[in-house]
């Protein structure tokens, strides 16, 4: 009874009951974000059919967004023994743990619960010549399979999923020494939102850097009088991720050989930077950008500065993790 009672509070603070529905025409919805633990507000993702077809593979639309289903005991969905997140497959909600996995031997990926309430919304399916319970990812409404009543303890539901639905992210292990690198490449919500889902990546934070104002706010930068660019802070694992993988992608995410400016945004704090923390990176760096310049693929050189890197001042939390928040992809360009 104990347990029970545990669990019962455990799942009202993370999200409550999950039979969960928004107004249609509400633009944000709270979403539980299972790394910080937090819920945060976050704008609803809607694309069109054609906007879809571009990002999912026929299989993930017809499933998602036609409401398929697939074989049983053809879907493979992962699973990491250091534990992880099983993530909407059309817009990166956390929808369900490996700890909340199990073998119902029915061919598709079953869960006991999901990560919180907030996150799926469930609603009545009359189709097939049966009444069942259909389950939805909140924030962009994809079809992600149906819930039953014949799960486990404590719960006694059945999630049963899709595995064409869900990316699974796995976590990484605690035991991992983790490093850090800082860019600087235009926008720096955009700049981010390319590093945030690499695997490997740990955690990033968009800010302040490689100016003299001491705590600069974004009203401060902007004045392109305080000398910091907006950049980007990554934690990352190097035993899944090489530095010298993120400098490629630091690289391909934007122009290095505009100076002081990318697509519409002009002045320094838009200029390209490679903050390195020691030799080994200030290495990497200087080798990758002569590989640059060499490729051929640029008409003008490359002005991307290596420089040392120096007290990184995080931005407002407005800014962080913005298009994850926003429902976006990238900066303007």
């Amino acid at each position: 009874m104990r347990n029970a009672l545990v669990f019962i509070i455990f799942f009202t603070l993370i999200g409550g009951t999950v039979k969960n529905a928004y107004p249609k025409d509400t633009k944000k919805i709270p979403i539980f974000n299972a790394e910080t633990g937090k819920v945060e507000e976050v704008e609803r993702v809607v694309k069109s059919d054609a906007e879809w077809k571009k990002i999912l593979t026929p299989e993930q639309y017809r499933i998602t967004r036609q409401k398929g289903t697939e074989a049983p005991f053809t879907g493979q969905c992962g699973i990491g023994k250091a534990g992880g997140i099983y993530k909407c497959v059309c817009c990166g909600t956390d929808l369900f743990s490996v700890g909340e996995k199990f073998e119902s031997g029915t061919g598709w990926p079953s869960f006991w619960q999901p990560v919180s309430g907030k996150n799926i919304k469930e609603e009545p399916d009359k189709s097939m010549g049966m009444e069942r319970v259909e389950v939805l990812c909140a924030r962009c409404d994809a079809h992600l399979g149906h819930v039953f009543e014949d799960g486990p303890p404590p719960t006694h539901k059945r999630y049963c999923i899709n595995a064409a639905a869900l990316n699974f992210v796995p976590a990484v292990k605690k035991s991992a020494k983790l490093e850090r690198a800082v860019f600087a490449a235009g926008c720096f919500w955009g700049t981010e939102e390319a590093f945030r889902n690499i695997k490997g990546v740990v955690s990033t934070r968009v800010g302040y850097t490689g100016g003299k104002k001491e705590d600069p706010t974004y009203e401060d930068v902007c004045t392109d009088k305080t000398g910091h660019a907006e950049s980007v802070e990554i934690e990352y694992d190097p035993s899944v991720v090489s530095y010298d993988k993120l400098l490629d992608i630091f690289w391909n995410m934007h122009d290095p050989t505009t100076l002081n400016k990318q697509g519409p945004d002009t002045g320094t704090q838009y200029r390209s930077i490679i903050f390195y923390s020691d030799e080994a990176q200030k290495k990497a760096a200087l080798v990758s950008k002569d590989k640059q310049d060499r490729s051929g693929k640029y008409k003008s050189k490359i002005v991307t500065e290596i420089i040392p890197a120096v007290k990184f001042y995080p931005a407002e939390e407005y800014h962080q993790k913005y298009y994850m928040k926003h429902g976006g992809g990238s900066c303007p360009r």
